[in-house]
């Protein structure tokens, strides 16, 4: 599967494993530009698309609005789900950046947290869709 070539033979460790059933959302990353379970997704699956987990969506030594959001607003506690949260995110405003946070919202419902981050982690997506609308990566 994808989540452990990325994890044991890339070391790009920022997606996480959580169900191992694509339910969770701890292992989204981001191919070509849909959100996607990394732990149901076999290697082949992804021949010729461009996969970007968690790692790959700062630029410049600048973290993205949504991960910079997420940090300005503790979206999380233990930090667990918090890779995939972005990474669901990103997808639907990499498609549209002035998709209503409430749609970007929609796109998380199925991502787990256990924590009771909810209210930051909906302040953290309203502060980085703005921040896309107006013209951020």
């Amino acid at each position: 599967m994808l989540l452990w070539v990325l994890r044991d033979d890339l070391g790009l460790t920022g997606t996480k494993f959580g169900c191992g059933q694509a339910s969770c959302g701890s292992c989204t990353v981001v191919i070509n530009s849909d959100a996607v379970r990394a732990c149901a997704t076999a290697v082949g699956d992804v021949d010729g698309k461009t996969v970007t987990t968690i790692e790959g969506v700062a630029t410049d030594g600048r973290l993205h609005p949504l991960q910079d959001a997420f940090v300005k607003h503790a979206a999380f506690q233990c930090g667990f789900c918090t890779s995939g949260m972005i990474m669901g995110a990103y997808a639907k405003l990499l498609k549209d950046p002035k998709t209503p946070p409430a749609e970007v919202l929609k796109e998380l419902e199925d991502h787990l947290c256990r924590c009771g981050a909810h209210v930051r982690i909906v302040d953290a997506v309203t502060t980085a869709a703005a921040a896309m609308k107006g013209g951020a990566r």
